[in-house]
Parts: C-alpha cells; structure tokens; sequence
C-alpha cells in the first residue's frame, strides 16, 4: 500500500457509518493521522477500530455537522490536536423520510437540507481556512446519484444533494487559487445502513425484494461496497489528483449512464 498521507491530517464526518468507516480504514492505511467526526451517541469506538492496526495517531469528536458552532470545534479541536488539518472527507448524511413533496413535513425537509447541504458547506467554511494556513488541502463532499437524477418520495434528500453538486463547482472555483482542491463523490447502490433504511421505507416487510429489484437494475447487478466508495475518496484526496478539481464522480456501477 502507498503512503499518500504520510503525517498528513485527514478529518472524516460520518465516520461511523458505513462509507466513513471504510475511508478511515482507507486513509489510516495510507499513513493519516485521523480525526473521525459523528454524532453524540455514535459508535465512534468503531472508527478508532478501523484506524488501530495501521499504528496511527487517531482521535474521536463528537459534533453535529449542521451546527456552525460544533463544526468550527472539531476543526479547532483537530489543529489543537495535530497542529494541521490537510484533508476533510464532508460525508455525514442522513436520508430524510420517504415520503411525498406534498405531505413532506416542513421540520423534516429542514432538517435534511441542514445536514446535507448546509453541514457540507459549514465543513469547507471552516477547514478551508486551517488548510490555507498549511499552503493547501483537498476536500471530498459526499453527493449521491440522487443530486444527479430526481427520486419520487426523496424530494428533501434529493435537493439537498443536487445543492451539494452545485455547492462543490463553486468551491472549487473559489479554493483553488488558494491551494485548496474541491471535488464530489456520487455514490449509490452502496452496502450501508442508509440502503437498508430505504430498502425498509420503500418496501416495508418488502426490502428483500427491493434490494434485489435495485441490483438487478444496476448495470452491474450488485450494490457497490464501502471501500470502493472509499478508493475513489482517497485518490482524490491525494497528490495523485492534483489537476483535479471540481469534479463530480459517480461510483454506482454505471447507474445513471442509462439502461
């Protein structure tokens, strides 16, 4: 395995879900020190597992990613801690319910976009300057297939994650000239909690046959995993993508390229 960040400081949100747990792995592997971001009452535990074999330096933060006030700490907390911040992986999410635009409870949409939209946008408001002060960084938004496509019933998840598409290209127009590097994952059938959760409000005692319905229309027919989200991350995390920026990257089997 290469060591592409070596004593480099990578900062993952989401870190205790399935595709954060799968970056941490990926990026202590290649020699980063680790600060995994979740919610209180996560299993942050899991992530500093995943870090452990590598022999890295990793910490655990607490803080919810739509609030400026926790995001501007864990920020603070990992330069405090390691003196840097090169990397942030913006990939905390949640999935909203499924449910119809027109009976979507406002609190419910609200919250969707606050942590989808507004929490990726607090993550580069906030790392962006720390990695400044370092001479540059890269930063990876988590999006979806869905902030490509429209999804009947996903109308919160899905505008959150076309904002995050359009959040990204602007970014990276911005950040740029100041050395920071800003590009988006695509993302979608992967083996997560958040698929079994759709599986589950889609098709109730029914999410069998709809998991096998989603990957039977995959080109691929199976759902993607964890570390290949995970892969594509950390190469565009990395010097390997240096004329990289602002691009938008699916990892969903070849999904949307049509049927």
């Amino acid at each position: 395995m290469r060591m592409r960040f070596q004593d480099k400081v990578v900062v993952v949100t989401g870190a205790a879900g399935g595709i954060g747990l799968a970056a941490v792995r990926r990026f202590a592997s290649e020699g980063a020190r680790i600060v995994a971001v979740d919610l209180e009452g996560s299993d942050l535990d899991a992530a500093l597992s995943e870090a452990e074999p590598f022999g890295v330096d990793a910490i655990a933060l607490t803080a919810d990613c739509s609030d400026g006030g926790d995001v501007s700490r864990y920020v603070e907390q990992s330069v405090a801690e390691f003196g840097r911040l090169d990397v942030l992986f913006n990939n905390a999410g949640i999935e909203g319910r499924i449910i119809g635009l027109l009976d979507y409870p406002e609190e419910d949409f609200d919250r969707v976009i606050n942590v989808n939209l507004r929490g990726v946008w607090l993550g580069m408001k906030h790392s962006a300057p720390a990695m400044i002060t370092n001479g540059g960084g890269a930063i990876v938004n988590t999006a979806s297939t869905a902030g490509l496509l429209g999804a009947r019933g996903l109308s919160a998840y899905v505008a959150s994650k076309h904002g995050v598409v359009g959040l990204t290209k602007s970014a990276a127009l911005e950040l740029v000239p100041q050395g920071v590097r800003v590009n988006a994952v695509c993302p979608s059938p992967i083996e997560t909690r958040m698929m079994r959760s759709l599986e589950e409000g889609i098709g109730g005692d029914q999410a069998e046959m709809i998991r096998k319905d989603f990957a039977s229309r995959n080109p691929m027919g199976r759902y993607g995993e964890p570390d290949e989200v995970a892969a594509l991350v950390a190469f565009l995390a990395s010097k390997d993508a240096s004329y990289i920026n602002g691009g938008i990257y699916t990892v969903d089997g070849g999904s949307v390229s049509g049927r």
